[in-house]
């Protein structure tokens, strides 16, 4: 499992509507790689608001359509949930997720 991975994750919460849910593991690979067994990740929404807080994706990075990263909507999901592999962002995007993260947590 690396930063910037994408997993299709079965229902985890009561909120979301949706059976089942793109995200995008956006922790520190040192945390990722450790024994500690959860990671901070970022659902894949099919809508993009064009907030600065959210990252553009889609087929490049291995899902079916155009989508978004919404960095204001972080969850932490046990890393045993974090098993059917979607895909990937790239240097690129993962740049952009960083400004995203920034800007959602107001460290810019």
């Amino acid at each position: 499992m690396e930063r910037g991975d994408l997993y299709l994750v079965r229902k985890i919460g009561s909120l979301d509507p949706k059976r089942q849910r793109v995200y995008a593991v956006v922790s520190r690979q040192a945390l990722i790689d450790s024994k500690y067994s959860t990671v901070i990740c970022c659902p894949v929404y099919s809508r993009y608001d064009g907030l600065s807080t959210q990252v553009e994706v889609g087929v490049n990075e291995g899902l079916k359509h155009p989508s978004s990263l919404h960095c204001d909507e972080l969850v932490s999901l046990p890393k045993s949930a974090l098993t059917q592999y979607v895909g990937g962002l790239g240097s690129e995007k993962l740049t952009e997720l960083d400004a995203a993260l920034a800007l959602a947590l107001g460290l810019l």
